[in-house]
């Protein structure tokens, strides 16, 4: 038996915000549409990721619907990018002072 991919499990697409979500359609569906053209070619190598993309795009879209039905919420953005902001800030203004007395 394959081990199971995380890719497209439910707690991993949960954590995700909308936008990640709706990108990785996107990219979903351009992969399916380059594994269909393999497939008429017959250059195929895993046919079940066909299967695979499939499901993963329903769940990505189920989970759209849910947010915008307030079934569920979208996930909290993270905390280390506003900490990352006001070091910069606090930075800027000791470089200053270092230039002023130089």
């Amino acid at each position: 038996m394959a081990a199971k991919t995380q890719e497209f499990s439910i707690s991993s697409l949960q954590a995700k915000p909308s936008k990640e979500l709706e990108d990785g359609i996107k990219k979903a569906k351009e992969e399916l549409f380059n594994l269909r053209f393999q497939s008429v070619t017959g250059s195929l190598s895993n046919p079940s990721r066909v299967k695979k993309l499939h499901k993963g795009i329903a769940r990505m879209n189920t989970l759209l619907r849910e947010r915008e039905l307030g079934i569920i919420e979208e996930p909290a953005p993270k905390e280390t990018d506003k900490g990352k902001k006001k070091k910069a800030t606090s930075e800027a203004p000791k470089d200053a002072k270092d230039a002023e007395k130089a």
